[in-house]
């Protein structure tokens, strides 16, 4: 995907995941995962899972991390 083709929400759980790059990645993902658990829209939370699923293109290795995270708990 071309930066001007990014999804909002990628875009957006990107930008989350470089607030928490100095920590390691699954300390990472975890506070990731916690900020879209009580902050994101639900469409938003199943949007990024499906982006994942379906390979997580563009997508930072915490955010990817922290969606599988979310989707763990939704279960």
């Amino acid at each position: 995907m071309s930066r001007a083709t990014v999804p909002p929400y990628v875009r957006l759980a990107n930008e989350i995941a470089a607030q928490f790059a100095h920590r390691a990645p699954t300390e990472a993902a975890t506070a990731i995962a916690n900020h879209m658990r009580i902050t994101w829209d639900p469409r938003m939370k199943q949007a990024l899972i499906a982006h994942v699923e379906a390979g997580a293109e563009d997508l930072d290795p915490a955010a990817a991390l922290a969606a599988q995270q979310l989707q763990a708990a939704a279960k």
